[in-house]
């Protein structure tokens, strides 16, 4: 399978590339997307790194699975390609935005706008099998993009996550929490949010002032 992944990536992720357990994902995925209708199209399975070149990376945002309708994934987490109705985390997401920075609500659920600022939307689990959640977990995604996370952590410096539910805060473990900001809340899925877990987390607006304490660019949510 041929890996269409931006070149700044490559270098750091080589040797995870060379191993066993990824040749055997590798195939896996192509016997499926041969076989099978899968999510996100192929040429968008590494749409995360190629929006966002490793140099470049400011925030991470971890999700757990891509969506699994028509038409909805395209490689970013909690992202939909234009004209494509918002999932419900994507809506309280947005809510948040809205309450937290004033931004309105936008038409567009297509995240690749954040992407390009240096925001790494990753699933732990890149692929899925249409109209079935969860088909590709346990197949090898998660330990690569276990390795991207513990990557980034390493090999860059003063980088904000943002960890929202029970899955993805299990990744602290792979974070530098003296080199990172790492900021936590319940997931913007409704049952998390109407819980009072999501709504008022703020998470937006404090990445932004502390990317802003660290001199960099701050994030046009």
């Amino acid at each position: 399978m041929n890996l269409q992944l931006h070149d700044s990536w490559k270098p750091y992720l080589r040797t995870e590339f060379e191993k066993p357990y990824f040749k055997a994902l590798m195939d896996f995925v192509e016997e499926e997307y041969n076989t099978e209708t899968c999510f996100p199209p192929k040429d968008q399975i590494f749409n995360a790194f190629n929006h966002c070149p490793f140099e470049e990376v400011k925030v991470v945002i971890i999700g757990q699975d891509p969506y699994h309708d028509d038409g909805q994934a395209n490689g970013l987490c909690f992202s939909v390609n234009d004209g494509v109705k918002h999932p419900p985390s994507l809506v309280n997401i947005f809510k948040e935005i809205e309450s937290d920075l004033g931004i309105l609500y936008p038409e567009s659920g297509n995240l690749e706008r954040w992407a390009d600022q240096g925001v790494l939307l990753i699933n732990a689990t890149l692929t899925v099998r249409a109209h079935e959640a969860g088909s590709h977990q346990r197949k090898g995604w998660e330990v690569f993009t276990d390795e991207v996370i513990k990557t980034i952590s390493e090999q860059k410096e003063e980088v904000v996550f943002l960890l929202w539910g029970g899955y993805a805060k299990k990744k602290v473990k792979l974070i530098d929490g003296e080199k990172h900001s790492v900021l936590i809340s319940g997931h913007p899925s409704p049952l998390s949010a109407n819980r009072g877990f999501w709504f008022g987390n703020r998470h937006f607006s404090q990445t932004n002032a502390i990317l802003n304490s660290l001199g960099k660019t701050s994030i046009n949510w």
